[in-house]
């Protein structure tokens, strides 16, 4: 149990020190400009992604999102007692992920994001994100598989939605905590989780009738 919980600790850290790291990098190099910058996100995300889950997979199921522990929890793969640890070591490596991204770029340890990420079509945005995350993650047959899916469907989402992705609560809290380009206000962060959730929700019950085999998180 604690090398699990050490993963997803470990996992949610470096996940979240790339997504605003390299963040911060893209800002600093697009020279205003917002595609460039976006795109090198994406890609960083993408690439930390199948990574991660590739090489974490195989010891705690690479969950790094509590939306994720949570559909487990429902799909009875993991008990209360492990998702909570899980949902806990998630949501503290994202927030020391994101400090590490501002300490790494020589930026105050803690801020306060004022990127401003708001409204009916983020919040949409986010809940279809974060469905059609539970949809390919729990219908990856292997951790492998999971890698490449998983990493792509982020990557076409940070595009697709108004949102740029987030579609994890963890990840959410933790670019609250950096003013920087992917960073979002600490009072918008209750709109997206919510939609999180409810995405969560509608991709857990999609998944029967989603055709497959049982899959890994």
């Amino acid at each position: 149990m604690s090398r699990k919980v050490v993963a997803e600790f470990i996992g949610a850290l470096l996940l979240a020190a790339c997504v605003v790291g390299s963040g911060i990098m893209a800002e600093r190099l697009a020279a205003g400009n917002a595609a460039v910058a976006l795109l090198a996100n994406t890609i960083a995300t993408m690439a930390v992604l199948g990574a991660l889950i590739a090489t974490l997979g195989p010891v705690s199921g690479a969950h790094f999102n509590p939306v994720i522990s949570a559909v487990a929890l429902g799909r009875r793969e993991l008990d209360a007692r492990t998702a909570s640890l899980y949902v806990l070591a998630q949501l503290a490596g994202c927030c020391a992920g994101a400090l590490l991204a501002n300490a790494m770029f020589e930026l105050p340890v803690v801020q306060a994001s004022t990127h401003v990420r708001s409204g009916g079509a983020a919040w949409l945005s986010e809940l279809v994100a974060t469905a059609g995350l539970v949809l390919v993650a729990f219908r990856s047959p292997s951790t492998d598989q999971a890698a490449w899916r998983v990493a792509l469907w982020i990557g076409a989402a940070y595009w697709f939605t108004s949102s740029t992705s987030f579609a994890n609560p963890a990840i959410t809290l933790a670019r609250s905590l950096s003013d920087s380009f992917a960073g979002i206000r600490p009072v918008d962060v209750p709109g997206f989780i919510c939609a999180q959730v409810g995405g969560g929700i509608v991709g857990a019950a999609l998944l029967p009738l989603v055709a497959g085999r049982k899959g890994t998180a």
